[in-house]
């Protein structure tokens, strides 16, 4: 795992802003959200979107293109033209996806051929969650309890492929009971369902997920990142729990259309690095539970394509397709 001084720190490999001045917009940056609005990542992308805006002196537009466990939002930009104009701000479902539409042979675009890795945004805990009539305060709990159900009971994710299908998968493989799949174009409708109690059990990222769990509104029983997060301390990982194959480093981060020439990726690492050094921004993310990114395209590109190549055999033991 990135060590918070990397991220957070000197950010040796990053270029000076000084030196990364070659390549200026020539007008507003559309930045892509392959979700639907009211989650972590949008909330992330739009934080950056008015730093770099002020920094920049040009918009970044925010546009929420939500549908197909994020595929959708990035196949818009694997298919724009590489000059810095759309970007895009994906999470860890990405590699989720990817490992997923590879094993069926019906990939619209590659991660690592159809995209450049720029930086990261930020380290953002995911967490397990049941609604407060799930009597179950970790995994052992809620396994028994799904069980003793006379159906099995639903589990949301935020799309076919996601990172949550795909922890959700796992935990019915390797824990040997029984759920039922309901895909939703973003964690904001995804928890607006837990809820209401329609769904019982899903995954969040720990930022948005946070208020209704301070509410009582829904109950976290797992970590799903790599270690447990200083918000809730009391909470084990899957890992901890007997379920190292639900384990999934979340992150937030930026990406270019494949071959975008590498002035422009310079220019917009350096303005992404000094934007996740700014104070008011860095307050923001520790808030949520996240560590601030920025670290350079050579670190991001070796992390996002370490978890695409680790998740393909996990994706290939479960059969698990896009639905």
């Amino acid at each position: 795992m990135l060590s918070r001084r990397l991220l957070t720190g000197g950010l040796l490999a990053a270029p000076s802003l000084a030196r990364a001045q070659s390549w200026t917009p020539t007008g507003p940056i559309r930045l892509i959200v392959p979700f639907a609005a009211g989650g972590t990542t949008d909330i992330l992308a739009r934080l950056y979107a008015q730093r770099l805006s002020e920094n920049m002196g040009v918009a970044f537009l925010v546009e929420n293109r939500g549908g197909g466990g994020g595929s959708i939002g990035a196949d818009l930009v694997a298919k724009a033209p590489p000059d810095g104009q759309v970007l895009l701000f994906h999470n860890s479902t990405f590699s989720a996806t990817t490992a997923v539409m590879e094993f069926q042979n019906r990939a619209p675009h590659s991660l690592e051929r159809d995209f450049a890795a720029i930086s990261l945004g930020a380290l953002v805990p995911t967490v397990i969650l049941v609604h407060p009539s799930v009597p179950a305060t970790n995994l052992a709990e809620f396994i028994a309890w799904a069980r003793a159900q006379p159906k099995p009971p639903f589990y949301g994710s935020t799309g076919p492929g996601s990172a949550g299908h795909l922890t959700g998968e796992v935990l019915k493989r390797d824990g040997q009971f029984e759920m039922e799949h309901v895909p939703f174009r973003g964690a904001s409708l995804l928890v607006q369902e837990m809820l209401s109690g329609r769904i019982p059990f899903g995954g969040d990222q720990l930022s948005s997920g946070m208020p209704h769990i301070r509410a009582g509104s829904v109950r976290p029983i797992a970590i799903r990142s790599t270690a447990r997060n200083r918000l809730l301390p009391d909470i084990p990982t899957v890992r901890e729990q007997g379920f190292p194959n639900a384990e999934i480093l979340g992150w937030n981060g930026f990406f270019a259309p494949g071959r975008t020439p590498e002035a422009i990726l310079i220019r917009l690492q350096a303005e992404i690095a000094a934007a996740a050094r700014h104070p008011q921004v860095a307050a923001r993310i520790d808030e949520l539970g996240a560590d601030p990114g920025g670290n350079s395209s050579a670190e991001f590109t070796t992390m996002v394509h370490g978890q695409v190549a680790a998740l393909r055999p996990v994706v290939a033991s479960l059969g698990l397709r896009m639905e």
